[in-house]
């Protein structure tokens, strides 16, 4: 005898095929977040209905940027997300930020200052604990070399603005852009981001490098310090 196929087996393929459809024939508007992250999760878990999983971790992050940056971890905390499931997640993340990333690629970021804006915030904002990103420009402002500098606040001692200077000196930058993130979601800098992004222009400038911007990023927001006339 053949393997019998239940009413919500057919109910659970034909959602299944609706999702897919609407996916495939760019009807995507009408898709909601927890909608997109279902189709998603189908990918890691085949056999089983992933909607309970799928708002869970929405009703968890409120956004669907919230949830693939999540750490793994948290991710993991959630019922029904594997080691698996978090890693297919979490490569959509991952994804974005090279799209953008490539995006500015040979590119003056002062003419694409809003695309370095939402490089800075999908790389760094919903990280749990602060991480200070070093760009580093050509004298076109293009971007030569970019990476996490340091990981926990600009108040400890694991960020040295004389290494950035170092780097700058030893790859040829003609300017620098930092960007760290604020966890706490206030974008208002500190003293100690004050006196961080003084000491480091200041090193910058003996170099004849030019310190371009300091930018602090939240999931609401960001903070200038060019801008706002802190430089």
């Amino acid at each position: 005898m053949g393997k019998s196929v239940s009413i919500a087996d057919n109910d659970k393929q034909g959602h299944r095929e609706r999702l897919r459809d609407k996916i495939l024939s760019g009807n995507t508007d009408a898709l909601l977040d927890y909608e997109l992250l279902e189709y998603l999760l189908m990918v890691a878990i085949p056999r089983k209905d992933v909607k309970p999983i799928a708002k869970s971790l929405i009703n968890k992050y409120k956004t669907l940027a919230g949830v693939v940056n999540a750490s793994v971890d948290s991710l993991m905390e959630v019922p029904g997300v594997k080691e698996t499931t978090a890693a297919v997640v979490k490569i959509v993340g991952i994804t974005a930020v090279r799209m953008l990333k490539v995006d500015l690629a040979k590119k003056s970021v002062i003419s694409s200052w809003d695309k370095l804006l939402d490089y800075c915030r999908a790389s760094l904002a919903y990280n749990t604990e602060e991480n200070v990103r070093v760009i580093y420009l050509d004298a076109k402002n293009c971007i030569i070399a970019d990476e996490i500098q340091s990981k926990g606040a600009l108040s400890q001692v694991n960020f040295y603005p004389q290494e950035v200077v170092k780097k700058a000196m030893y790859i040829g930058a003609a300017g620098v852009v930092i960007a760290h993130n604020h966890p706490s979601c206030d974008c208002k800098p500190s003293i100690e981001d004050k006196l961080v992004t003084k000491t480091l222009k200041d090193g910058l400038s003996f170099m004849d490098i030019k310190l371009i911007d300091h930018i602090i990023v939240s999931v609401r927001g960001y903070f200038s310090f060019k801008v706002n006339g802190l430089l």
